[in-house]
């Protein structure tokens, strides 16, 4: 298993990242793609996939902080993907949820996002919430550069759009509540586009203890997705961190 989206940069992993990474190669996982959402979470997640063999690094800046994104960050973003364990630009997108950012500079870091990854020829990591079909837009009016549509939260028909426009569909912990709307996706989601992760700290699975996710869980969100689709969890762990690595051209 690869756990596909996972925060390790995180404050609440600092003082027992040794401890949770130890976890994770306990439940069997064989990699971890830590996730930038600002600058210094995005450096961290560079410095932990040069110190750690079985992490890589995406950077980027979360729609929360566009108000943030200008030429001077966007070059950074450029000279820390220029590291060999830096595999995607992001987590960018949009957020209409929260708003914390204008909605416009949302928009404009977003399509800056998409053609810094086409400019340096990496896949992007979107981030989706409340916005599907704007977000499906821009995807589909930029360069076309390849992703994966993280912690998917659209229905089956944003799902075969995000495939369309040649991108993965990211399933995490919230395929483990009964009424959520991705169990049906996690369902119709074609085998070889099918993404698990963990969102980790974040989104914690049902019928775990504790309150903080973490990447050894993932192994709950390929349990509970083996059962929507009828496969085995190891089925399900193994093919999606084929995807994983196909996706992410991941480096030996």
């Amino acid at each position: 298993m690869i756990d596909s989206h996972c925060h390790l940069n995180h404050r609440q992993f600092r003082r027992d990242l040794e401890a949770v990474i130890a976890r994770a190669r306990a439940a069997g996982l064989q990699g971890m793609v830590v996730v930038g959402y600002d600058l210094e979470s995005s450096r961290r997640a560079v410095e932990l996939a040069q110190a750690y063999r079985d992490i890589v690094a995406a950077v980027g800046i979360h729609p929360h902080d566009a108000r943030h994104v200008t030429d001077d960050t966007l070059a950074e973003l450029r000279a820390l993907a220029e590291s060999p364990r830096v595999v995607a630009i992001g987590e960018t997108g949009l957020d209409f949820y929260r708003d914390l950012s204008p909605r416009d500079m949302q928009r404009h870091a977003f399509q800056a996002h998409l053609a810094l990854a086409h400019e340096v020829g990496l896949p992007v990591i979107v981030h989706d919430r409340d916005a599907h079909d704007e977000v499906a837009a821009i995807l589909a009016a930029a360069d076309k550069v390849g992703g994966v549509m993280h912690c998917f939260s659209g229905g089956v028909g944003l799902a075969e759009r995000a495939v369309e426009l040649g991108f993965y569909v990211g399933i995490a912990g919230t395929v483990t509540r009964p009424s959520a709307r991705v169990r049906e996706v996690a369902r119709a989601v074609p085998g070889d586009r099918l993404l698990i992760e963990t969102d980790a700290p974040y989104l914690m699975p049902r019928g775990l203890p504790g309150s903080r996710n973490e990447p050894a869980y993932v192994a709950r969100v390929a349990e509970e997705v083996a059962a929507l689709r009828g496969n085995t969890p190891e089925q399900v762990g193994r093919l999606a961190a084929e995807n994983t690595r196909q996706l992410f051209a991941w480096p030996g």
